[in-house]
């Protein structure tokens, strides 16, 4: 899973499926995570226009489809697993070549989806992460940051 997530972080582009405007949800946390970590990132939101951050307003996508570089987007999961499932299938279609499944977002069967259909997918419990929900790129990411290569460059949410 290690080798899976260096190669996430080795995507030119970033997008964050879920992403909210709500502070109180992971869909908020994680596109801010990618903004402080002054990665290219994309919300991807159907139902919003645009996604605030203190520092910086997103225009959001409202699919997968929209990305403008799907092929060479790297996709983190914050949906319900009925949802996930859905777009897994359309990323594969758009040809995103990574995934980092969140706890709580996809059923052990998205994950073998994911492991099948993409070159990187990153998810679940196995050998590597920090925390005791699975591999969360609030708890692993800046390590396979480093693990990848890129230099981490923190500016203001």
């Amino acid at each position: 899973m290690e080798a899976a997530a260096k190669r996430f972080f080795s995507s030119q582009y970033f997008a964050v499926v879920g992403a909210s405007q709500d502070k109180s949800k992971f869909g908020y946390r994680i596109l801010g995570w990618y903004h402080v970590h002054s990665l290219p990132v994309t919300p991807i939101n159907p139902s919003r226009l645009s996604i605030s951050l203190p520092s910086k307003t997103y225009i959001t996508v409202p699919t997968v489809s929209a990305l403008p570089h799907p092929s060479q987007t790297a996709l983190s999961f914050l949906t319900p697993p009925a949802v996930t499932r859905k777009v897994l299938e359309e990323a594969k279609t758009a040809g995103v070549k990574a995934v980092w499944l969140q706890p709580g977002s996809f059923e052990d069967e998205d994950l073998t989806y994911a492991k099948q259909n993409f070159e990187s997918a990153v998810g679940g419990f196995e050998d590597g992460t920090v925390g005791g929900e699975g591999w969360c790129v609030l708890v692993d990411g800046e390590n396979m940051l480093r693990a990848a290569g890129k230099k981490i460059e923190r500016q203001k949410l």
